[in-house]
């Protein structure tokens, strides 16, 4: 209850983290009065079964470790998980709180990207653009060195991603799209790909990123909107594939 009234769903959700924490009566990890708390985000979403929230705590805790993995945190990486990832105003301060503690040490992050490959295991556009905003946040600092490249490989690995889509995320985590993208490329195809494979990814990519299905899901709106973005691209390179192939 005090979560709730400290900033909505993630505040609900530090709220009830806590309680549940004092239950237990294991209380070391957050800082509260003076006194360290813990913070199970993972065990706790899954707990109360919100998607929206299983997303927003394990997103945060995630950018929180990978920018915590090469050393200290910089104000440059917490830039650009703002950016990456945008943060309703009303929940700036909760997740404020939950980036802080979980930037505290990198170690326990795989836990979390297993759970949200898990929660969106039906949304693997989702899972891919996720990936993609955390590359953004390892080249905040520089080109992406070992420990960053470690760690979003074993995430990519925990949301169940495929070599190609993490391919695909670490591109689109690098830079703005080239004036004209490599439609194949878009599609996760090969040149050679047969009409028949050409259609049938179409249709794949277009079912598991289109917005209103993602949006009657649970997802949350930032996450629609970017995969109503991605639907524009896919489409165009689908476009463009046929009228050079005459399908």
């Amino acid at each position: 209850m005090a979560g709730f009234a400290m900033g909505g769903p993630v505040g609900a959700l530090f709220g009830a983290a806590m309680g549940h924490a004092a239950d237990e009566g294991n209380l070391n990890g957050f800082s509260f009065a003076g006194r360290p708390l813990p913070f199970d985000g993972a065990r706790a979403a899954a707990m109360l079964g919100r998607r929206d929230q299983i997303f927003a705590v394990g997103v945060t805790v995630l950018a929180a470790k990978l920018a915590k993995c090469d050393g200290p945190v910089g104000r440059v990486e917490i830039d650009a998980f703002r950016r990456s990832f945008a943060i309703p105003e009303g929940s700036v301060a909760e997740v404020g709180r939950l980036f802080d503690s979980a930037r505290e040490s990198a170690a326990g992050f795989e836990s979390y990207a297993v759970q949200l490959g898990q929660a969106f295991s039906d949304s693997p556009g989702i899972l891919e653009q996720v990936l993609g905003g955390l590359y953004q946040i390892a080249r905040a600092d520089g080109p992406v060195n070992a420990a960053e490249a470690d760690f979003l490989s074993r995430v990519a690995h925990g949301f169940g991603l495929d070599l190609d889509a993490a391919q695909r995320a670490a591109r689109g985590g690098a830079m703005a799209p080239p004036p004209v993208e490599d439609s194949y490329a878009v599609l996760g195809l090969k040149p050679q790909a047969t009409k028949e494979e050409i259609r049938a990814r179409w249709k794949t990519l277009m079912r598991e990123n289109h917005p209103d299905t993602l949006a009657a899901k649970g997802v949350p709106a930032e996450a629609v909107k970017k995969a109503s973005d991605r639907v524009a691209r896919i489409n165009a390179a689908y476009d463009t594939i046929k009228r050079e192939r005459k399908l």
